[in-house]
C-alpha cells in the first residue's frame, strides 16, 4: 500500500482555478456542472499538433526486408478477398493523426463515436475491425437549442473503408439574443476554422458562424465523463458548461453495453436582461468514412419515445416547462437541397427555432447516392438575469448485429434488453434522458474513494480512468450469446488423461453464493470471496476488444496478460468469460495450414494445448490466430501467461465453478511447454527468434521473461492444482519449480539483475524493464516470491536507475532494454522503444514490492509524454509505445489498460492480502508419483499430435 506521507504534498498539476475563474466555478456549483478538481484538461484554442510515427533504422529495415514482401504479398491477398489484413503497416488514413482526442461515447461493445476535445465528433468504429478518424463536421451544437430526431444510414461495409471525408457535420450551435438589447450571438461551439471547410459563401456548413475563439473556452477529461466550460464565449454575459456522460458504470452488466451517451448544457446569465438561447445539435446521417454518400438514408421526427419506423441514430432533446423544442428532419450540404445547411443556419439566426409543424413531416425522401442527409434539433428557453436553465439532449445509435466478414454474426448485448430492431434507438435515447443523473451517482460513488485518496498524486487519478477509454473507442464486440459448455470437462470428445483429473470440489462449493465466505475442504483453506452483488449466475454474453485500432487482431492474449488487470476489477464476469474462450480454445486444435511470414514456412493454424495468439479477425472464436508473423504455438510466453491470469482471476474472485471449468486447459497449457525444456533442468529455453510478445527482439536459450513467466506459471499451478485436490498434479509442479528455480538464477542472475538471456549475443547481458513479469503476477496473486527479497528488490532498483531515470531524466517510462553501460539496447526496434503497458506494469511491480516513491515515478514519465500539456498528444490515444524522440508506433492500443495493475497492487482483494500468511508451496509434499514425467499417460504433450476436434465446440478445427 502507499504510505501516507508520500504524496500529500504535491501540488495539483492542473488545478481548474487556472483554466477557469473561479467566480464561474462558484456558479457552476450544483447539479454536477463545474469540473472535478482532478481532470485532465486542454484549452479549446490549443493546437491539435499532428503525431509522428516512427520509423525503422536502415539496419531494422535491412534485416525486415523478406518479411516486409511476405507482408506486402499477404496484404494484397486479403485485399482480393474484400478482406483487411489484420496488421498492415503499408496503408494509412489520409487523416494524419492529430493530438485532438477526447472521452469517447456510449459503453461498451455496441460500436463507438469519439469527440475531440474541440468538440468535433471523430474516429468512428460502428462496424466492427473498421475505424474512421476523420471528424464528421457535420455534427453540432450551436447555441439555438429538441425532442427526437431518427435517421436510419445504410450501413455498407463498403462504404466505411473509402477515403474520409471532412465536408460532414455533428456539431453544438448557439444563438443567443438579449430582451430589449441588440446584441445577438450565433456561433458553432467549436473553435477555429476547422479542416475541410469551404468558403463562407456555400451552401454547405462552411456558411455557419465559426466565430468561437476558444481562448476562455477549456475541455476536462474524467472517463466516463468530460465538460466543456465555455467562460463568455460566445456571449461574455453567458456561461455555458456542457458535460457529456456515458453509462460505464463498473459491476453494471445490462447499462454499461448501452449505445447512447448524453449532454446536459447548464446555461447561467450573468447579465442583467433576459436571455433567449437557443441550442442546436446537428447530426449527419452517416457512420464515418463517406457512408453519407451511399444513398438510401431517411431522416424522420417523432414527439415521443414511441414509434415504429427503422433508425440508425437517435438525437433528442427534453422539454421541460421552460425549454421548448423544434427539430428539422432533413437538411443537406449543397446547393440543390430542400434545405440547405446555409438555409437551417440562417432561419435559426433569424427565429431561434424550427417550425413546430416539422413534428408532422413523417420521414423525407430516401437519400440519392451522393447526397447527405442530415438533421437538427433545436432547444429554446428563456434565462432570467442572474438565472440558471439546464438543457438535455440525448445522441443514441443502434447497429444490433454484428457480421464478421468470414460470415459469422451475432447480436449485440444491449438487444438482450432493446431487441433487435433500428428503432430500438429510439428507447435508447428516451431512456438515457431518463437515467443520466443515476448514471452519474453510480460514476461517482465508484470513482470518488480514489479520487479523495490524498495519499495519490493527481495526475495518476484522473490517468487512472482516462486510460479505460479503450474499453470504449479500442473497438468492442459485446454480444448476446451463450457461453460455451459451463464446465469444459463435460465435453464429449475431451481427452481421457485430461478429464479424469482428480478435483475434489464438493458440488456445494461450486454453486455456493459468492458474496459468503467458502471454505475450500479440498484444501482445508478458508478465504473470504466477494463478487458483485448480482446473480452469480448471469449471463453476460460475451466480450471482444482489439489489441489496437492499427492491429486488427480480438482478444491478444499476450497484451491481455496486463490489460486484465482492468477487467478484473471493474468487470470481473466479463474477466472470467474470456478466460473461459481460452480455456476452450487450448483444448481444441485448427490443421488449417498457414504460412509464417517471418520466415516463409508452413504450419497449421492452431496446435492443440498451445494457447492461442488471438481469438482471430474475421471470424473470431471459430478461427484463431489471426496473427501470422510468427508461429505462436512456439511461443514460449502465452501458456505461463495463461495459466497465470486464470489463477490471479481464480484467487480474487474465489469462483470455484471457473477454476472446475478451466483446470483441464490449465493442465494441457503446463504440460505442452515440457517440450521446450531441452536440457531436462525444468527450465524453457527461447529458441533463437523472438518467440514471446517482443516480436522482434529475438532471444537465445533462457530468458529472464520467459524464464520468470515459467517460474509464476509452475507455482500458480501447483497452488490452483492444491486448492482442487489435484496433489498429483500439484506435486509435479512443485518438482518442476524447485529444480528450474536455482538453475534460472545460475543461468541469469548476474549480482543485481538478470541477463536478458543465457545467450553470447551483444544484448545478452541487457536489462530488461520487463524481465520480474512472472514476479508481478505471483505478488498479485498472494503467491511466496519467486526470489528472495533482495534479488527483487536490486532488480528493480537496476530497472529504475538504468530503464527509468537515464532516459530523460525519468520523464518518458521505461525503455525496454539498456545495456549496463547506460547506452539504450539498439538491437532491434522493441528494444530501444518505451512500451506504456509495460511501463505501468513495472510500476506495478514495484508497488508490490514496497519501493512506491519509484513506482510512481516511473510511471509519471507516461504521463509526462503522453498526457501533459508538455507531451507528444497521445492522451485519448496511447499508443503501444514510442521511442525516445517521441514517435509513436500503434496508437489506442490495448496494453496501457495496465495502469490498473497499479490500482490492483495498491487495493488488494482481502483473499490475496491473506493468501502469504500460508506458504501454499511448502504445503504440498513430495512423493514418487512427483518424478513421473509428463511423458507418461498423464500428460498432454503425448498425445497433442492425434488432437481431436469437439464435436459442441464453438472453434471450427480442420483435423
Amino acid at each position: 500500500m502507499v504510505s501516507g506521507h508520500l504524496f500529500h504534498c504535491r501540488k495539483n498539476s492542473w488545478p481548474p482555478e487556472e483554466y477557469i475563474s473561479k467566480n464561474t466555478l462558484h456558479l457552476f456549483d450544483f447539479d454536477s456542472a463545474a469540473p472535478p478538481e482532478h481532470a485532465w484538461r486542454k484549452k479549446l484554442n490549443s493546437q491539435a499538433n499532428l503525431l509522428r510515427e516512427f520509423s525503422v533504422t536502415f539496419r531494422e529495415a535491412i534485416k525486415m526486408v523478406r518479411l516486409g514482401i511476405r507482408l506486402w504479398s499477404y496484404i494484397r491477398e486479403e485485399a482480393s478477398h474484400g478482406r483487411k489484413a489484420p496488421i498492415d503497416p503499408f496503408t494509412r488514413e489520409s487523416c494524419k493523426p492529430s493530438a485532438s482526442q477526447g472521452v469517447p461515447l456510449g459503453g461498451m461493445g455496441s460500436g463507438s463515436i469519439s469527440r475531440g476535445f474541440r468538440g468535433e465528433f471523430r474516429q468512428w468504429q460502428i462496424i466492427p475491425g473498421i475505424c474512421k478518424g476523420s471528424p464528421v463536421m457535420a455534427n453540432q451544437f450551436s447555441p439555438h437549442s429538441g425532442i427526437l430526431l431518427l435517421l436510419q444510414a445504410s450501413e455498407h461495409p463498403n462504404s466505411a473503408t473509402t477515403t474520409p471525408s471532412n465536408s460532414l457535420t455533428h456539431f453544438s450551435l448557439i444563438f443567443v439574443s438579449r430582451e430589449g438589447m441588440n446584441k445577438n450571438y450565433a456561433s458553432v461551439l467549436a473553435p477555429g476554422h476547422h479542416e475541410g471547410l469551404g468558403k463562407a459563401d456555400d451552401e454547405g456548413i462552411s456558411s455557419w458562424g465559426w466565430n468561437l475563439g476558444g481562448q476562455h473556452s477549456t475541455y476536462h477529461a474524467l472517463f466516463p465523463r468530460a465538460w466543456t466550460i465555455y467562460d463568455g464565449e460566445p456571449d461574455p454575459e453567458l456561461k455555458i458548461s456542457c458535460r457529456q456522460i456515458s453509462p460505464f458504470i463498473p459491476h453494471n452488466y445490462r447499462e454499461s453495453s448501452l449505445p447512447t451517451a448524453v449532454f446536459v448544457y447548464t446555461l447561467v446569465n450573468t447579465g442583467k436582461e433576459r436571455a433567449k438561447v437557443s441550442l442546436l445539435f446537428t447530426w449527419a446521417n452517416s457512420i464515418g468514412g463517406v457512408s453519407h454518400l451511399s444513398g438510401d438514408h431517411v431522416n424522420e421526427p417523432f414527439m415521443t419515445a414511441k414509434g415504429n419506423p427503422p433508425v440508425t441514430f437517435g438525437i433528442a432533446a427534453c422539454e421541460t416547462q421552460n425549454v421548448s423544442v423544434s427539430v428539422l428532419p432533413c437538411f443537406g450540404l449543397s446547393e440543390g437541397s430542400t434545405t440547405t445547411a446555409k438555409e437551417m443556419w440562417n432561419k435559426m439566426v433569424q427565429d431561434g427555432q424550427f417550425d413546430r409543424d416539422n413534428f408532422n413531416s413523417g420521414p423525407c425522401m430516401s437519400s440519392s447516392p451522393g447526397e447527405t442527409l442530415c438533421a437538427a434539433v433545436a432547444a429554446t428557453a428563456w434565462v432570467e438575469p442572474h438565472g440558471k436553465c439546464t438543457v438535455a439532449f440525448g445522441l443514441s445509435w443502434s447497429s444490433p448485429k454484428v457480421k464478421f466478414l468470414k460470415g459469422s454474426s451475432y447480436h449485440r448485448r444491449y438487444t438482450k434488453f432493446y431487441g433487435t430492431s433500428e428503432r430500438a434507438a429510439q428507447d435508447l435515447v428516451h431512456d438515457a434522458l431518463t437515467n443520466y443523473k443515476r448514471w452519474e451517482e453510480d460514476i461517482e460513488r465508484w470513482q470518488s474513494p480514489i479520487l479523495r485518496d490524498e495519499t495519490l498524486p493527481e495526475w495518476y487519478k484522473f490517468t487512472l480512468f482516462n486510460e479505460l477509454y479503450f474499453l470504449v473507442a479500442g473497438g468492442t464486440v459485446w454480444i448476446d450469446s451463450p457461453l460455451p459448455a459451463t464446465n469444459i470437462t463435460n465435453s464429449r470428445h475431451q481427452l481421457t488423461n485430461v478429464e479424469n483429473t482428480d478435483v475434489k470440489v464438493s458440488e456445494a462449493e461450486v454453486n455456493s453464493n459468492h458474496n459468503a465466505a467458502v471454505e475450500h475442504t479440498a484444501t482445508g483453506c478458508q478465504r473470504s470471496v466477494h463478487l458483485d452483488p448480482q446473480n452469480a449466475s448471469e449471463d453476460v454474453g460475451r466480450f471482444l476488444y482489439l489489441e489496437g485500432v492499427e492491429y486488427i487482431m480480438w482478444n491478444t492474449y499476450d497484451v491481455h496478460f496486463y490489460a486484465s488487470f482492468a477487467l478484473l476489477e471493474l468487470f470481473p464476469k466479463i474477466e472470467l468469460n474470456i478466460q473461459r474462450d481460452f480455456a476452450k480454445a487450448v483444448l481444441s486444435e485448427d490443421g488449417r495450414k498457414v504460412k509464417f511470414l517471418a520466415e516463409g514456412n508452413w504450419g497449421i493454424r492452431k496446435v492443440r494445448g498451445a494457447v492461442p495468439h488471438d481469438l482471430g479477425t474475421h471470424d473470431p472464436w471459430n478461427e484463431m490466430n489471426a496473427y501470422n508473423i510468427h508461429d505462436t504455438s512456439k511461443w514460449k510466453d502465452l501458456n505461463p501467461k495463461f495459466v497465470l491470469q486464470v489463477y490471479r482471476d481464480f484467487s480474487a474472485t474465489g469462483d470455484m465453478s471457473f477454476g472446475v471449468d478451466v483446470w483441464p486447459a490449465v493442465r494441457a497449457a503446463m504440460e505442452y511447454m515440457e517440450q521446450f525444456d531441452r536440457d531436462n533442468d525444468g527450465l524453457i529455453e527461447n529458441d533463437g527468434f523472438p518467440d514471446q510478445t517482443y516480436d522482434a527482439w529475438t532471444v537465445h536459450g533462457v530468458s529472464a521473461y520467459c524464464g520468470c513467466l515459467w517460474l509464476a506459471a509452475l507455482q500458480a499451478a501447483a497452488a490452483m492444482a492444491l486448492q482442487l485436490g489435484d496433489k498429483a498434479f500439484a506435486e509435479w509442479c512443485k518438482a518442476k519449480f524447485l529444480k528450474a528455480k536455482p538453475s534460472f538464477e545460475e543461468k541469469l542472475w548476474n549480482g543485481s539483475y538478470f541477463n536478458y538471456d543465457s545467450g553470447s549475443s551483444s544484448n545478452s547481458k541487457s536489462i530488461q524493464a520487463d524481465q520480474l513479469a512472472g514476479q508481478w503476477y505471483t505478488a498479485s496473486s498472494g503467491l511466496p516470491s519467486l526470489f528472495d527479497d533482495f534479488k527483487v528488490e536490486s532488480s528493480l532498483q537496476k530497472i529504475y536507475d538504468f530503464n527509468v531515470m537515464k532516459v530523460k531524466g525519468g520523464k518518458m517510462g521505461a525503455v525496454n532494454g539498456m545495456h549496463p553501460n547506460g547506452k539504450v539496447d539498439e538491437s532491434c526496434m522493441q528494444s530501444r522503444e518505451i512500451w506504456t503497458g509495460v511501463t505501468y506494469g513495472v510500476a506495478a511491480l514495484m508497488i508490490l514490492a514496497g519501493k512506491e516513491k519509484e513506482a510512481f515515478a516511473t510511471a509519471e514519465g507516461i504521463f509526462i509524454a503522453g498526457w501533459s500539456e508538455d507531451g507528444f498528444g497521445y492522451a485519448f490515444q496511447t499508443p503501444e509505445g514510442w521511442t525516445m524522440d517521441g514517435h509513436f508506433r500503434s496508437l489506442i492500443y490495448m496494453r496501457p489498460l495496465s495502469i490498473w495493475g497499479m490500482q490492483f497492487a495498491l487495493n488488494m482483494p482481502k483473499a490475496i492480502l491473506e493468501a502469504p500468511q500460508i506458504n501454499i508451496m511448502d504445503r504440498i509434499h513430495l512423493s514418487s508419483v512427483s518424478s513421473r514425467s509428463s511423458h507418461s499417460e498423464t500428460g498432454v504433450r503425448k498425445i497433442a499430435t492425434k488432437a481431436k476436434c469437439f464435436g459442441d465446440s464453438v472453434f471450427n478445427c480442420a483435423c
